[in-house]
């Protein structure tokens, strides 16, 4: 199948705000990272150690996606386990649209990365016989996920940074915002930041520039994402002329914490991966009416027979049963969950728990290959802000850690072997500006972005249909064209045009995608139409580029 191209119609400016590098401040490196997560951390640590690399993050270094990772990381270490079944499971979950390049690269160098964490002193929870202990997750054919209690992104990154923190060579700036990805002839040559009230600019060159922002999650009203996953990296990718591919896959999360106080609190698959079940507001088990793997299936489809259970029955949750698990093993296994959980009064080893689907993880982003590089020389993405085509139409359960540290050693490699050829000269300042007349004009950014996430929530969540689709795009497209032209005046207005951009492309991309498959769901085309399906919807941004 060839991918479906859908050229730069959507009316953006090229850059957000006014500027001249002939007069603006500006610093030289050999990379620049745009995002503290993770893969941006790991990907710095990757670099060689005589290079200049700098990590750029909107807010400190520890708010990211990668710190609330609760499940773990997914490695075939177990003897009854091989990179073959993890390539099976991987691409089994993502419904027929996994690039088999790159689900192979990830399985196979799996281990090698797992081995470096450990070297860094990642405290990976062990057996008695001080093997790394494995656990199940959905989908997955085998126990093969390694974790720290249920605080292994938290774990990870904090080692990551503390070792990343001691380099003499990488430079950290937080409460940085990357505005937009300049650009000269179609090569990429660095980043243009501003400070978060948007009175300071300042450009940061380098021949290699990394986007490892994170994903788009908080375009919607309830998601398990922090505040910074407003999808910038994509945003501003689009508008330099990089191809986003993949935006209609957005996953929801099967068990969201549902209290009055909190309803975006994660309670890890891996509570159903030690034997938890799903449970209506009668108490009776229901996902063997859906899939053969119960609660252990497919996220998309766990988090659809979750909403279709509400919806029947007219509930706002329903329950996960994990007390047949003794105090002591729940309180080792998951401190962070139950520690939550009893701060609202819930007994996980004597109560259900409260839970309800919630958004969770973007598939789609900036489409890159097996080595991270997009269709912009010298411009290359990781983590949840890239789309290699590992997670296809729904991600398999604990491969977006793994897809962050194996891609992000992989440029790693590539700066290594190119270091020559990429070593940015002295006194190198690309002639780049924007002098476009924009609006002031007064914006209620937190008003404008409420509305927003309150239209995706209930337009464009789990199950889709082409009115509500269409609803939701009238309206996107009115609150566009009230910002359209509009001063970037403050980091808020830039992350609302920023959302904007993406809300328009996910809808777009859900619209054309008359059919149901993974995590995207229409119920005007309930089945996957494997005869005609679109391969992958691409979208090709910059239309009026330099």
């Amino acid at each position: 199948m060839q991918d479906h191209i859908i050229e730069g119609n959507l009316k953006t400016d090229r850059y957000l705000v006014n500027f001249n590098t002939e007069d603006l401040p500006g610093d030289f490196f050999d990379v620049v990272i745009i995002g503290s997560g993770i893969a941006g951390v790991y990907t710095a640590l990757s670099c060689p150690r005589n290079t200049r690399v700098l990590i750029i993050t909107k807010e400190s270094i520890e708010i990211n996606n990668s710190v609330l990772a609760q499940g773990g990381i997914a490695v075939s270490l177990d003897q009854n386990d091989s990179t073959d079944l993890h390539f099976k499971d991987t691409l089994y979950a993502g419904a027929g649209l996994c690039d088999e390049t790159a689900v192979k690269a990830l399985v196979t160098e799996a281990a090698e990365n797992i081995a470096n964490l450990c070297l860094y002193g990642v405290n990976f929870d062990r057996d008695s016989d001080k093997r790394l202990s494995l656990t199940r997750e959905a989908a997955h054919s085998i126990n093969r996920i390694i974790h720290t209690g249920d605080a292994t992104g938290k774990e990870v990154c904090d080692t990551l940074v503390s070792a990343v923190s001691a380099l003499d060579n990488v430079i950290i700036r937080e409460q940085t915002f990357a505005v937009d990805i300049l650009t000269e002839k179609g090569e990429c040559k660095g980043v243009l930041t501003s400070n978060e009230e948007g009175t300071e600019f300042k450009a940061y060159y380098a021949p290699v520039v990394v986007c490892a922002s994170g994903g788009y999650g908080r375009l919607y009203s309830k998601t398990t994402n922090p505040e910074v996953a407003t999808g910038d990296g994509a945003s501003m990718a689009y508008r330099a002329g990089a191809e986003l591919v993949d935006l209609e896959f957005v996953q929801f999360h099967p068990t969201v914490l549902f209290h009055p106080e909190n309803q975006n609190f994660l309670i890890s698959e891996a509570v159903r991966g030690e034997g938890a079940v799903l449970r209506d507001y009668k108490g009776e088990r229901f996902m063997e009416q859906y899939h053969d793997l119960k609660e252990l299936a497919p996220r998309d489809v766990v988090s659809r027979a979750i909403f279709q259970e509400m919806q029947m029955n007219g509930k706002s949750h329903v329950f996960l049963d994990i007390t047949h698990k003794g105090k002591e093993f729940l309180q080792r296994r998951f401190p962070t969950i139950y520690s939550k959980c009893l701060s609202y009064g819930i007994d996980m080893s004597k109560d259900f728990i409260p839970v309800a689907p919630c958004q969770h993880y973007s598939m789609g982003g900036i489409k890159t290959d097996e080595w991270a590089k997009t269709n912009i020389l010298g411009f290359y993405a990781v983590g949840e802000a890239a789309c290699n085509g590992i997670h296809g139409a729904n991600r398999l359960a604990s491969n977006s850690l793994l897809e962050g540290l194996v891609f992000g050693k992989r440029i790693g490699r590539m700066v290594k072997e190119n270091l020559d050829n990429i070593k940015i000269r002295e006194g190198f300042k690309p002639k780049i500006k924007n002098d476009k007349k924009y609006v002031e004009k007064e914006i209620d950014c937190a008003s404008s972005i409420g509305r927003l996430q309150s239209i995706m929530n209930d337009n464009v969540g789990i199950i889709r249909t082409k009115e509500s689709l269409k609803e939701a795009m009238k309206t996107i497209m009115e609150m566009s064209a009230q910002v359209d032209g509009v001063k970037a005046s403050q980091s808020q207005i830039v992350e609302l045009k920023n959302m904007l951009i993406l809300a328009t492309l996910v809808i777009k991309a859900a619209l054309t995608r008359e059919e149901s498959r993974g995590a995207h769901y229409r119920s005007d085309y309930p089945a996957s139409d494997d005869k005609n399906w679109l391969n992958n919807i691409v979208f090709r941004g910059g239309s009026n580029n330099d």
